[in-house]
């Protein structure tokens, strides 16, 4: 919530799935995907680290020894930085987890600044965190919530370069990918649920043929612009 307040002057996407959803619903500009991305990735890779230097020497304790670094484990730690899935989840399990938390997240994101339904104005990262907050009490015990690519993959990089090692990437059957590329095709399918069903803007969905031909138009004038 203190994020969305502080990074408002660029939009507080905050989450490289949410930055895709825009660029594809909301015209968002495609050239700053990438540098939003980026940006989002490094982020989170820093205040993980943060977080690691401050906690380290009670992690040392957990773990039962300096420099001692595991996953999966009962004292293991790596949790407190990225996501593991629950050992019962098929991969099937583990990724209509992510996908339906990012579906959500995205759907309500939506509605929460969509002001010809009621948005919430000033209030929208209060409601964000009741959001946040509700999809993690519901699918938590799953996956552990990522929904987020950034939040997931910076501290996991994060996490094996201070030595908790390839365990980071293998565990859960390389579960690893699933919180990379789970929210990204969730929240474009909770942005076009929304979209669909809802929105009444200006939206690729509610253009002729779901914008088919705008993107059409627009990529041929790019053509016969380059060959003047």
């Amino acid at each position: 919530m203190l994020g969305v307040y502080c990074s408002g002057v660029s939009g507080a996407h905050l989450n490289p799935a949410v930055t895709l959803a825009n660029c594809i619903f909301r015209k968002f500009p495609w050239k700053k995907l990438p540098v939003y991305a980026l940006a989002q990735l490094l982020g989170a890779m820093a205040a993980s680290l943060i977080v690691y230097g401050n906690y380290k020497s009670a992690i040392d304790v957990f773990e039962g020894g300096q420099g001692i670094r595991t996953v999966g484990l009962d004292t293991s730690t790596a949790g407190i930085f990225c996501t593991y899935p629950a050992p019962l989840l098929t991969k099937t399990g583990q990724f209509f987890d992510e996908f339906i938390g990012s579906s959500i997240l995205m759907f309500c994101l939506y509605a929460l600044l969509d002001d010809g339904n009621n948005g919430a104005g000033n209030l929208t990262p209060l409601g964000l965190f009741f959001v946040i907050y509700g999809i993690g009490a519901c699918f938590g015990s799953n996956t552990g919530y990522a929904i987020n690519p950034a939040r997931d993959l910076g501290p996991r990089i994060m996490s094996h370069a201070v030595g908790y090692g390839k365990q980071v990437w293998t565990a859960g059957d390389y579960y690893f990918w699933v919180p990379v590329i789970a929210p990204f095709l969730g929240c474009t399918f909770g942005g076009f649920l929304y979209d669909t069903f809802i929105y009444t803007g200006d939206s690729p969905i509610n253009a002729p043929y779901m914008g088919f031909t705008r993107f059409v138009g627009v990529r041929a004038k790019a053509r016969r612009s380059t060959m003047v």
